[in-house]
């Protein structure tokens, strides 16, 4: 077995070394792929990552401009896996979250000085540039002995069987293992050549993203206006920077994207209510479509799905990556504790425990932020005026408040070891 580490070039057919074995395959190196990965090795699973993206790559200015919101339960995971640590820098709290409906006077509160997590307030997350996460997951990678880092890296074929599983690369290697995490995306290999099937319905909506600097501090506020063409969110980041995710009506995205920035400067300012002052584009403008995916189930024979392999949801909570990272602790726990008694780490009983753990929460969370698009995506008189009551009687009743903070922090339910802090 060659060194650990990262490996860095080019991904050629012509084969540069032998086959691979190790206990665990991850099969994609993204957010989600690359924690998973870091989460194992840092407990001593041996673990070989294949990312078909590299350092030199995430190098490049402008190559991927969104952000990521990190709850409170996702930097936990984080900093279990050793990485929080690289990125913490980069990171601007939200400490408060406002949550209104249009431009109503009534609106939801949440400030992290209402809830005490181990004695003291903590934020209720943090918003990072996925470049800053990819950074830290990379560093993280390199100093990890039990981790083998193969990127850039293309798996083209998987092959399961009774004893494990093979993965395929276009360079002529094999990389073979007892379980493979699927960490691919929503175009999973891993998933597809299971034949799991996915559940899908698109919304007729865009993400507008960017990044903005603004005169005037954020104060750690996140705030979220729920109009009838979508969320419009502006979400603290660091150096007096907001992240911007629009959603809107598809058919409107390409106008808004045209615009001068200028005149999309004014729409910012409009629909923010001004209150960060001037307002300067820092990025350029990009819109992603909106839909649903949700895998019909997590595991296959020696496969687990974690990530936008086995689901992806609408932003208007904001919980995508963070679902994501509640299966990679879940599924850290049920296979360290596997390997430490000597057990099979993709073994069915192994596999079951992690589906048990994950797919009602997943389904669940998937189902409310679906009701959430459809309640607010209106302007009925009637409706609006039972949203806006609604909001207000969650303000003023203490104990329903802070069920929705920690909803919001991720920390309910049955939480695995790493969310309560404890070493895997």
């Amino acid at each position: 077995m060659a060194a650990l580490g990262t490996e860095s070039g080019t991904a050629s057919p012509t084969p540069q070394e032998g086959d691979i074995t190790t206990e665990v395959v991850v099969l994609g190196g993204g957010l989600a792929g690359l924690t998973m990965a870091a989460a194992l090795a840092s407990a001593g699973v041996p673990v070989v990552c294949i990312d078909q993206d590299s350092p030199e790559r995430m190098g490049g200015q402008g190559f991927d401009i969104r952000t990521t919101a990190i709850s409170y339960a996702s930097m936990k995971v984080l900093e279990g896996a050793g990485v929080w640590r690289y990125m913490a820098d980069h990171a601007g709290p939200m400490l408060d979250i406002r949550i209104a409906d249009q431009f109503s006077p009534l609106f939801v509160h949440y400030d992290h000085t209402e809830l005490a997590m181990g004695g003291t307030h903590q934020p209720f997350g943090w918003i990072l540039d996925n470049k800053d996460i990819r950074n830290a997951l990379f560093t993280r990678a390199a100093e990890l002995p039990g981790l083998r880092h193969l990127a850039p890296a293309k798996a083209t074929a998987v092959e399961r069987s009774r004893s494990g599983v093979t993965v395929r690369l276009a360079d002529g290697r094999t990389v073979r293992g007892k379980l493979l995490v699927g960490a691919d995306g929503r175009r999973s290999l891993a998933r597809d050549s299971a034949g799991i099937k996915v559940r899908r319905w698109s919304y007729d909506q865009s993400a507008i993203i960017c990044t903005i600097r603004h005169t005037e501090p954020n104060k750690g506020i996140a705030v979220e206006h729920f109009l009838p063409n979508g969320p419009f969110a502006v979400l603290p980041m660091t150096d007096n920077r907001c992240s911007i995710v629009w959603s809107e009506k598809t058919t409107l995205v390409d106008t808004y994207l045209k615009l001068p920035d200028d005149q999309f400067v004014e729409e910012l300012t409009r629909r923010s209510g001004g209150y960060l002052g001037d307002i300067t584009l820092l990025t350029r403008r990009e819109a992603w479509p909106l839909s649903v995916l949700l895998a019909e189930r997590f595991i296959a024979d020696r496969l687990a799905l974690i990530g936008e392999a086995a689901h992806a949801i609408h932003p208007i909570a904001g919980q995508g990556l963070n679902l994501g990272m509640r299966d990679i602790a879940a599924l850290a726990e049920v296979v360290v504790d596997a390997y430490r008694l000597g057990l099979d780490v993709g073994g069915p009983e192994v596999l079951a425990r992690f589906q048990r753990w994950r797919r009602f929460d997943t389904v669940l969370l998937a189902a409310v932020c679906d009701g959430l698009v459809h309640l607010f995506s209106n302007s009925i008189p009637p409706i609006r005026l039972a949203r806006d009551l609604g909001m207000a009687v969650v303000n003023r009743l203490p104990p329903v408040k802070r069920f929705f903070m920690k909803h919001a922090m991720g920390v309910v339910g049955d939480l695995p070891r790493m969310i309560r802090g404890v070493p895997l």
